[in-house]
């Protein structure tokens, strides 16, 4: 692959890590702001949905499966 093709795909990873922060962060507002009853409840809901998706964050493979399926940019080649 050249770099420039090496450039697009790192740029469609950056946008989806975008998105997947940017969906986790709504979730965390809609759970705080409609959701939770009392402060407690407003820290755990702030809190516990952040580490699970950290815990729980798209692991390489079916995330370049998933930016190959919308984009159609393939995983970088490795250089020996």
């Amino acid at each position: 692959m050249t770099n420039t093709q090496d450039d697009k795909y790192n740029q469609y990873v950056k946008k989806a890590w975008i998105i997947y922060t940017l969906i986790i962060i709504t979730f965390i507002a809609v759970l705080v702001l409609f959701v939770a009853q009392d402060t407690e409840e407003m820290f755990f809901y702030s809190l516990m949905p952040a580490a699970a998706a950290y815990v729980f964050r798209p692991m390489k493979k079916p995330f370049h499966k998933l930016i190959f399926k919308f984009t159609g940019a393939s995983y970088p080649a490795k250089e020996e």
